[in-house]
């Protein structure tokens, strides 16, 4: 008699007990798929075979800002079993049921402290390779303090990266500010990484690395040789893509600038052939990332993009000191047009050169090679199909919100450069923490679902959610209502000047309110492509695809071209609150659990730490309009620094006394981070 108990290890009744054989609780086991109050038959069919060798992998262990996360509790030491003993022919232990004898071992058999090898290999299983050399364990504080300096150095250069493209979006809103010249700059710049986005992107970072992580179990190599074969592939695919691409420059203008005319078209389609090669080193990146996130070096991808920033910024500065502010597309001398097109895409040159040395650090040496096996090309085509039919979504709701754009800034000051740098900064206070979580998560999630972890696979979901939406949820809250007054302080210089600025904020502030369901909505695709399930996640996309269009299209006619911007920014936020309500209900029924009362108790507790800091915000925002003048740089100023920096206070002091567990978190690893820091000085 058996029970349906799905890899719950052995389920013949025990005979002493009369009862079904039941998982020992205090099993030290890590690859017992449930335990304690989730314990219930796994939602997915059996993976093809076992998990080859064992232990965590640096993937699985390395997890940024999540490093002073209290440890369980130490399980009480159970107390031995007594050693048997008496002739062969006795029994084994005096409670033992008549009848039972200790049988001799075979001579062959081996001694204790040495594993056995089974006799015959399972199903699927392939042939073992050379057993990896023993090391001597890790002390678990070294293991802690290798955390800390992996998840430390990681977020830093995420936040050193997003600094920098902060000044550089000041340094081009000065330079070419918000009307038809930047708009030309900004949409050219977009198409290479749209069409990288739409051909290769999505399955470089969503699909290639649960790949990698699966042949690293599978095979007897570790996945090397399948990882050669995944980069050439790569190289190869990334080259035709982008000559495709560049031949047909053209089109692409055409395509998401069809009421843009004259000389302002002809100038776009000449950035296009600068900026579209951008494409092949936007997927080289790309590629080398994901290849170092399996192999646990998360860091180098955090800060090669400041080499890129840095670059674009001298050739910025380089524009306002040779040629200065104010130029039109009809009165921009030729050489400027080639110092911003030749200089930005030496930034994304040098950006992926310098990953190359942190991929021969990993042990990667590229041999090209294309000798897939049967049924890799066929699997990577399942994963791939699905989520072209995902990146194809998320194109067309972006093509038709450029168009929208480009529509209104005929008619108005604000038009695709607003809609553009409203977007980059929506971008940097996810980044600085949201990002850093997901790319450490993803293979490790991975991991956790090709080996039918699904608790673990739960609990990396719920607990990236809460350590992203520790900053995240007050940065939507109090830059929803500073926006305004934050790009009227920042940005209202040089060519944007006061009214550009405003724009700026103010699309900034309203794309903000969207912050929480656009994280949610990055991590739960995260946790389909963990599963290789890129069919739900089309599915999330195709929903959130036909929202944004619907939205948009009810903007461009209902509200004046002024607001039209303003508008896709609500829109965005729209769609991707739908999306998160979606794919939670989908990926509830993947997982079976998601730590929903655990991830809402946090979540409310981040927000009514944010009422007091609202509520000074808004009175500052009203009070200094009383007294200065609004709009003006000093307003910006004086609502921005007292505004915002009152609210954060309020924000830190109110997130200690409701006792938010992840603030106290990451105020520990920052704390300690410094702290070491200054200590060795």
């Amino acid at each position: 008699m058996t029970w349906p108990m799905h890899d719950a290890g052995s389920t013949t009744p025990d005979p002493g007990s009369g009862q079904a054989w039941r998982e020992d609780p205090d099993s030290e086991d890590p690859d017992s798929p449930r335990r304690g109050r989730h314990a219930y038959p796994d939602p997915l069919p059996p993976i093809e075979g076992p998990m080859l060798g064992g232990g965590p992998t640096p993937a699985e262990t390395t997890l940024p800002l999540a490093l002073s996360w209290p440890a369980p509790p130490a399980r009480p030491p159970r107390a031995p079993r007594p050693a048997p003993s008496g002739p062969p022919g006795a029994p084994f232990s005096p409670g033992t049921p008549a009848g039972w004898r200790r049988v001799p071992r075979p001579a062959d058999y081996p001694p204790p402290g040495q594993a056995q090898t089974p006799r015959y290999p399972r199903p699927g299983y392939p042939p073992p390779g050379p057993p990896r050399p023993p090391g001597p364990p890790v002390p678990p504080a070294k293991q802690r303090s290798s955390l800390v300096r992996s998840g430390a150095g990681m977020a830093v250069g995420t936040l050193a990266s997003r600094v920098t493209g902060f000044l550089r979006t000041f340094v081009f809103v000065a330079a070419l500010g918000t009307l038809s010249l930047a708009n030309d700059y900004n949409l050219a710049n977009t198409l290479p990484n749209t069409v990288y986005y739409l051909m290769l992107g999505g399955i470089f970072t969503s699909v290639v690395v649960p790949l990698l992580v699966k042949a690293a179990k599978r095979d007897p190599d570790h996945g090397e040789a399948y990882a050669q074969r995944i980069f050439t592939l790569g190289v190869v695919a990334l080259f035709t893509v982008t000559l495709v691409a560049t031949l047909a420059a053209g089109p692409l203008v055409y395509l998401y600038a069809a009421a843009i005319k004259g000389t302002e078209h002809n100038l776009m389609v000449v950035w296009a052939y600068f900026f579209i090669p951008q494409i092949f080193f936007y997927g080289m990146s790309s590629l080398i990332g994901a290849i170092l996130n399996t192999r646990g070096r998360f860091a180098a991808p955090m800060w090669t993009p400041v080499i890129n920033n840095l670059i674009v910024i001298i050739v910025g500065g380089l524009y306002v000191a040779t040629v200065g502010l104010h130029e039109t597309p009809s009165t921009i001398p030729s050489g400027a047009v080639q110092l911003l097109g030749i200089g930005t895409t030496l930034g994304v040159v040098a950006q992926t050169a310098a990953l190359f040395p942190s991929l021969r650090r990993a042990g990667f040496r590229w041999r090209p090679m294309l000798g897939f096996r049967p049924g890799e090309l066929a699997e990577m085509g399942r994963m791939t199909g699905w989520m072209s039919g995902y990146v194809i979504t998320q194109w067309a709701a972006n093509l038709v919100a450029a168009n929208v754009a480009n529509a209104a800034g005929k008619h108005s000051a604000s038009g695709y450069s607003v809609y553009s740098y409203g977007w980059q900064l929506f971008q940097l206070p996810y980044a600085i923490v949201g990002i850093s979580v997901i790319t450490a998560l993803l293979p490790r999630m991975s991991e956790h679902a090709t080996s039918r972890r699904y608790s673990l696979v739960r609990d990396d979901f719920s607990t990236g959610i809460r350590l992203s939406a520790v900053l995240v949820v007050p940065a939507a809250i109090f830059l929803a209502v500073l926006g305004g007054p934050i790009g009227e302080f920042i940005f209202a210089y040089g060519s944007s000047g006061i009214s550009g600025g405003e724009h700026i904020g103010v699309v900034f502030g309203l794309f903000s309110l969207g912050l929480v369901p656009f994280m949610i909505t990055q991590l739960q695709l995260r946790v389909f492509y963990s599963f290789q399930d890129s069919r739900t996640a089309a599915f999330v996309g195709l929903l959130m695809m036909c929202v944004g269009i619907a939205g948009n299209i009810i903007v461009l006619e209902m509200l004046p071209a002024a607001d039209v911007v303003a508008g896709l920014a609500v829109a965005y936020g729209i769609s991707n609150l739908i999306g998160a309500v979606a794919g939670w209900a989908l990926l509830l029924r993947r997982v079976g659990s998601l730590d929903g009362w655990t991830v809402a108790r946090s979540l409310t507790r981040m927000h009514l730490a944010t009422v007091p800091g609202l509520i000074f915000a808004v009175a500052v925002t009203v009070g200094a309009a009383h007294v200065i003048a609004d709009p003006s740089r000093g307003y910006g100023l004086v609502v921005t620094i007292v505004g915002g920096g009152g609210a954060v206070v309020l924000y830190a002091l109110c997130a200690r006394s409701l006792h938010v567990a992840e603030f106290g978190f990451l105020t520990k690893t920052i704390a300690s981070r410094f702290g070491r820091q200054s200590g060795r000085h």
